[in-house]
Parts: structure tokens; sequence; C-alpha cells
């Protein structure tokens, strides 16, 4: 499917001035603007300028609000009264979140906390969201979500159990996943019970239901190949699905090590569950919402509220093919200082405007966790655990 620009997008720093403009006084520019245009449709000029102006903008904010956000900004020399471009701009290394708490809201209007996955004795991180940040999440995972699903609401099958999102207040990273995932479904139905194993009722009761038409199926990656494809592979059994898509994220590290690759688990999962496509996806709880969905090419694609820069170990930027440290950037993030973060994943940045399915900005693939950093994908902390 290819992605073609709205009409109404134009390029340069005129375009992006307008649409940072808006009524959203948060961080000073209007974010939901950008709901109404497709989700991968702004080419490198007009989303470069955008992005410069939002980024300064969000930067500018957080220092204002987070005071140790401000005090690391201090320690570098930043200087926030000119104009950076993006590369300039320092990202916040993602582990400061388990050392800190780093808030750029009045702790009263916390209505959510969320947290990194992390096995026993590990720290974990904690996001905390006011109001106008989760709803913002919201809005645009149902933008993006939407550009697969073509916008429809449609039944959902969630392979988890959930226990997971028994507390409302407190995510862990899986919890969040499955919260926001679920609210862009109808008939949300759970496939495992509270002890993580098939809840046989259930899914023959969705089954019944909806078989016959498109459904949605979510889990993340290890969890759908561990407790669905091969408990229903060892008994023998289907789901009557004949139109089902699946979105699953994390946990391919395990799997490589099982030798399952993603064209194994595509056909694995289109054979015994009905998934005529599975599409993966990359986020982290510290940028939720702005997650990055895999085309049909099989590359991670930014939309236009995120954006990426692959760091050699020197800190320079990497070409095109070369490897290196992720850098992540968001224009969500306004209740807690996470626009900017530098992640502890290796990546490698494969193009941008050009790939062949059409849709704009920059496509990545990422290896892994980088040397000696900790493993807490929510796939792989659960099957540690």
């Amino acid at each position: 499917m290819a992605y073609n620009a709205s009409s109404d997008v134009r390029g340069g720093r005129t375009a992006a001035r307008e649409r940072l403009s808006g009524a959203n006084a948060v961080a000073g520019f209007d974010v939901a603007s950008l709901l109404d245009v497709a989700p991968y449709s702004l080419d490198h000029v007009t989303k470069s300028a955008l992005f410069a102006e939002a980024m300064n903008a969000l930067t500018r904010h957080h220092f204002s609000h987070c005071p140790q956000y401000r005090s690391m900004l201090e320690f570098l020399g930043i200087s926030l009264d000119t104009h950076h471009v993006l590369a300039d701009l320092p990202p916040l290394p993602v582990r400061l979140f388990k050392e800190f708490e780093l808030l750029s809201c009045p702790r009263k209007d916390v209505i959510k906390t969320l947290t990194s996955s992390g096995t026993s004795g590990q720290q974990v991180s904690r996001i905390y969201l006011d109001r106008t940040n989760a709803g913002l999440q919201t809005r645009v995972l149902a933008r993006i979500v939407a550009s697969i699903t073509g916008g429809a609401r449609l039944p959902m099958l969630i392979v988890d159990s959930p226990a997971v999102v028994r507390d409302r207040q407190l995510f862990s990273a899986r919890g969040a996943g499955i919260l926001g995932f679920a609210m862009l479904g109808t008939d949300v139905t759970y496939a495992l019970d509270e002890q993580m194993r098939l809840d046989h009722a259930a899914i023959a009761a969705f089954c019944e239901s909806h078989a016959d038409g498109p459904v949605l199926l979510f889990g993340f990656t290890a969890i759908v190949w561990q407790h669905l494809y091969k408990v229903l592979r060892d008994k023998g059994e289907k789901l009557p699905l004949r139109d089902a898509s699946l979105l699953h994220g994390g946990g391919w590290k395990k799997l490589a090590s099982q030798a399952v690759d993603p064209v194994t688990f595509d056909g694995r999962l289109r054979e015994t569950c009905g998934v005529a496509r599975a599409i993966n996806y990359y986020g982290m709880v510290e940028q939720t919402g702005s997650i990055f969905l895999a085309c049909s090419e099989g590359h991670l694609h930014c939309s236009n509220f995120s954006d990426i820069i692959v760091r050699r170990s020197d800190f320079s930027i990497a070409d095109i093919g070369e490897s290196g440290t992720l850098q992540l950037m968001s224009l969500l993030p306004t209740s807690y200082p996470g626009h900017n973060l530098l992640s502890e994943d290796e990546a490698t940045l494969l193009g941008e405007d050009d790939c062949r399915c059409g849709r704009k900005g920059r496509y990545f693939h990422v290896a892994g966790r980088i040397s000696q950093a900790e493993i807490r994908g929510c796939s792989d902390t659960y099957r540690a655990a």
C-alpha cells in the first residue's frame, strides 16, 4: 500500500510553523494537528523543518518544568536561546529513568505511571503521565494502527492474561501495551487465563462470533509463539479464523535461539491461527504511543510523530547502512522529558523516503540490545521470570 501526502501538507519552515502554532499550550505547539494527515506522509523537507521546531519547543518546555533535566542541560552547556538542529539537541540516556523521577508536570496531575520491564532485582524506569499526555498517546497510537486496519475498530483477541492489566494506575510496559492496543478493538477477549494457559472457552466464543470476518490479534512475539502457536501445534488444533491480522512486537532474541525467524513465524501463525498478515512493531515504554510499524518489506518506519538518528561509538552520526546506537525522538512526551532519548539498542538506518512500500520518512532495522545492556523487553522479561 502506498502512502500519499495530504494536499494540505507543504514543505519547508513556513508549513512547519503553521502546524506548530495550534492550541496545545503545554509545549507551545499542536501535535494533534498532525492527526489530520496520513501518518507516513511527510517527506524529508517538511518533516525535518517540523521536527526541528517541535524538538526545540519540547526541549525548552522540559528545561522549564523538570529540574533534573534542566541541571543536565546546564551541565552540558546547552543554550536554549538559539534554534538547534536536531543532531545538536542532546538525547537523554534512557537508563536515567531508572535512576531519577523525571516529571515535567505537577505530581498531583499524574493519572498513570508506566514501568519498564525488568527481571527480579533490576531497577525499572517510571514514566509519569498526566491526562493530556496519556490522551495524546492514545490518539496517535490509534492513528498509526489505523494505517494498517483502515480505521475500523475490529474484534480483538489479545494473546495474554487479563491479570497483567489489573492495576489501572501502575502499569508495566507489557500492561501498558496491552491496554493501549485494547482500546482500539471491539469485543476484546483475552486468549490466556491468569496462569498463562489457553482459555479455550473464551477463544471458542470469540471464534464463533467472528471467524468469518476480519479480526485483530495482539500480543508480544515470544508469548504468541510460546503460549498460542506451540500449544495449538502440540494439540493438533487450529483457530478457525479466515481473516486475522496479528500485531506483535518484542522477544525476537528468544525466538532466534529456537531458529525462528520472521518468515518462519509468519508462516506458522498463518497455518495455525488463520493470520493473513503479521505486522511486527518496535516501541518502548519511555515513548509509548509513537510506535514503529514494520512495512511489507520488513522495515521499521518512523511515522510523522517520531524520528531516529543512529550514532557511532564516538557519537557522530552513522551513515545509511552503518550500525550504531539508536536515538529516538518523539513529539508526544510532555509530562516527562522523554522526547529525545538514547536507547540501549543497536540499529541500522536503511534509508529515507524511498522504501518500496511507499511510506515516507526514515526506515531502519533493530539488531537487538547493545553489548552489556540489560535485556528488558516485555517478552524477554516474561520468559526470564
